[in-house]
C-alpha cells in the first residue's frame, strides 16, 4: 500500500500538483483506486475534497468552486458516466500508469522498507500537522437546503475511529465490506481510515446498489462487518443469497431510520440482525450507536436497545433541550438534540454565520428531536426540519410516514411513500404523499388512519396521495427531500 502511494505521489508531483495546493478535488467511487489516491494526498498534508459524483453538475462544480480545487483526479470511465463538464483541471489516473519509470519502484521500495518511520515523517513535514488542522471538507447531502462543506479535523476523525474501535471491538481477522463513498462522511471515516489505519481488511465494491456483485464479494472475502444504510439493505435483501452473508457479524445502519421490520426481516434472511446508529457529516459522523452482542467492552453491559440509535459513543456527550427555550430537558422528554465531544466539526468553510446557527458553546444543534431515557439511549423522534406547521401546529413528516406504513403494511421493500408539505394560504401548509403502487384506496387509507387515532389534522386528504414511478434517493442512500417537494409541488399544481 505504501510502494502504491509513494509513487503515485511522485507521478502527481510531475502533473503539476504542487504543495501549495491546499485543496485538491477526488472524483472517485470507493475502491482501491480512491483509497491509494487519498492516502497519497495525505503525505503532501493537501486536503482532499471527496466529491458527490450523484449530485450534479451544478453541485460538483459549486463545491470545487468553494474550495478553490485546481486539480480533480479522477479516472475517464467515471468521466464517461458523468455529463459533466469540470471547471478544473482534471487528472486520469490512467494516464499515470504509462509514465512510472524505474526509479519510481526503486525509491518507493527503498522508502517504504528501509526508511526508518520517524525519519520519513520528518522528511515529509507531517509533524507540523496540529489536531486542530482540516483533513478533509466533506459536503453536506443537501436533502433540507444547499449543500455547506463541512470542515473535519484530524482529532475529529481520529477520534471517531477510536470510538468506533472501542464499541464495535476491531480485530485483526475482521473484514469490512466497503460499499459507502467517500464523499458521504461515514465512508469517509469508517471505510476509508478506520480501514488505514485499524485491524481490519477491506474489500472494496463502486456501486452500493448492485446487491448481486456486493454478494459475491461477501462471500469470497468472508466479511464480518457492514456499514450501509436502510435502503441500501432493502436491495440487498431482495437479491443476495443467504450464503453471501453467512460470514457477517456485524451491519452497522446510519443516514435514515432502521424499520424494525426490516431489521426483522434482514436477520431473519441472513442471520445476522443490524443495529443503528446516529450521527451527521458535522460529527465526523458517528455520534452514538447500538454496540451488537458480543462486540465492545463488559458482556454484561447493555449496548442495545431496540427502536433507539444507541448511546453516545465514548467521549461524546448529549442532550436534549426545549425547542423554543433551549432548557435541559429530563429523561424521556422530547426536544431538541445537541451533541458535543471532539468529533464536533470545526465549522462550515467560508459561512461563518451558519456555523455559528449550529454551534453554540460547543455544542451542535442538531436539528433533530429525539429523547434521552435513564439508561442513556437515544430515540430520535422526528426531524425539525420535517415539520409541517398546519393551522398553528407542528406536524410530524415521519410520524405521518409511519402511520401510512402500518396501514398500507408496508414491508422490508424499497421506500413506497414519503410525506413532504407545501404551502397553503389557509392553513399555512398541507401535507402531500408521494407514493408508488399501493394495495388500497387513497380513501381506504385515510379511513384507517382516522381508525388508528391519529389527529385529524396529520391525515391528508385523498386528493393529496400523488402516484410516482420512483421515489428520488441520494448517493447516500436517503430520500431526496428537496426533489420530493419539488415532485410534490408540481404533482399538486397540475
Amino acid at each position: 500500500m505504501l510502494v502504491r502511494t509513494w509513487i503515485l505521489r511522485r507521478l502527481l508531483g510531475r502533473c503539476g500538483l504542487g504543495q501549495d495546493e491546499k485543496y485538491v478535488g477526488i472524483l472517485l467511487p470507493p475502491s482501491v483506486a480512491a483509497v491509494v489516491t487519498n492516502a497519497a494526498l495525505s503525505l503532501d498534508v493537501s486536503i482532499a475534497v471527496n466529491l458527490n459524483y450523484t449530485a450534479g453538475p451544478e453541485v460538483i462544480n459549486a463545491s470545487i468552486a468553494q474550495c478553490g480545487i485546481r486539480h480533480v483526479l479522477t479516472s475517464r470511465r467515471v468521466m464517461e458516466s458523468l455529463p459533466i463538464e469540470i471547471r478544473a483541471d482534471v487528472i486520469y489516473l490512467e494516464d499515470l500508469e504509462d509514465k512510472v519509470i524505474r526509479s519510481d519502484k526503486l525509491i518507493a521500495a527503498a522508502v517504504t522498507w528501509l526508511v526508518p518511520i520517524a525519519l520519513l515523517e520528518f522528511w515529509l513535514g507531517l509533524g507540523r500537522i496540529g489536531p486542530d488542522d482540516v483533513v478533509t471538507v466533506i459536503f453536506t447531502s443537501g436533502t433540507t437546503g444547499d449543500p455547506k462543506g463541512v470542515m473535519l479535523t484530524y482529532r475529529n476523525v481520529g477520534s471517531n475511529i477510536d470510538a468506533l474501535d472501542q464499541i464495535l471491538g476491531l480485530r485483526q481477522n475482521d473484514v469490512v465490506l466497503a460499499i459507502l463513498p467517500f464523499f458521504h462522511s461515514f465512508g469517509y471515516t469508517g471505510t476509508l481510515w478506520t480501514i488505514l489505519t485499524m485491524k481490519p481488511k477491506g474489500v472494496y465494491h463502486h456501486n452500493p446498489l448492485e446487491p448481486r456483485p456486493i454478494g459475491k464479494l461477501s462471500r469470497q472475502h468472508g466479511a464480518t462487518i457492514m456499514v450501509a444504510t436502510a435502503t441500501f439493505l432493502r436491495f440487498y435483501l431482495r437479491r443476495c443469497e443467504p450464503e453471501d452473508f453467512a460470514t457477517m457479524e456485524v451491519v452497522f445502519v446510519g443516514a435514515e431510520k432502521l424499520p424494525e421490520e426490516l431489521a426483522d426481516a434482514f436477520e431473519e434472511r441472513f442471520g445476522v440482525r443490524p443495529y443503528e446508529g446516529y450521527g451527521a457529516t458535522e460529527l465526523s459522523p458517528v455520534a452514538s450507536g447500538n454496540v451488537p452482542p458480543g462486540r465492545g467492552p463488559g458482556a454484561v453491559r447493555q449496548g442495545c436497545k431496540s427502536g433507539t440509535v444507541g448511546r453516545p459513543l465514548p467521549g461524546v456527550m448529549a442532550k436534549v433541550v426545549d425547542l423554543e427555550t433551549l432548557r435541559d430537558l429530563g429523561f424521556d422528554q422530547a426536544g431538541m438534540l445537541l451533541i458535543k465531544g471532539p468529533t464536533v466539526m470545526k465549522g462550515y468553510l467560508d459561512q461563518p454565520d451558519q456555523t455559528a446557527e449550529v454551534l453554540r458553546d460547543g455544542w451542535y444543534v442538531t436539528g433533530d428531536v429525539a429523547t434521552i431515557d435513564a439508561d442513556g439511549f437515544i430515540r430520535i423522534t422526528d426531524r425539525l426540519s420535517r415539520f409541517a406547521k398546519i393551522a398553528g401546529e407542528m406536524v410530524p413528516h415521519i410520524r405521518v410516514e409511519a402511520a401510512i406504513a402500518s396501514v398500507i403494511g408496508v414491508g422490508g421493500e424499497c421506500p413506497r411513500i414519503a410525506v413532504t408539505s407545501i404551502p397553503d394560504a389557509r392553513k399555512g401548509e398541507q401535507l402531500v404523499v408521494l407514493h408508488t403502487v399501493l394495495d388500497k384506496s387513497k380513501s381506504q387509507i385515510c379511513r384507517e388512519l382516522r381508525q388508528t387515532g391519529l389527529p385529524e389534522l396529520w391525515i391528508p386528504p385523498p386528493g393529496n396521495f400523488h402516484l410516482v414511478k420512483d421515489l428520488p434517493v441520494l448517493g447516500t442512500g436517503k430520500l431526496d427531500l428537496k426533489q420530493i417537494k419539488r415532485m410534490a409541488l408540481a404533482k399538486s399544481a397540475s
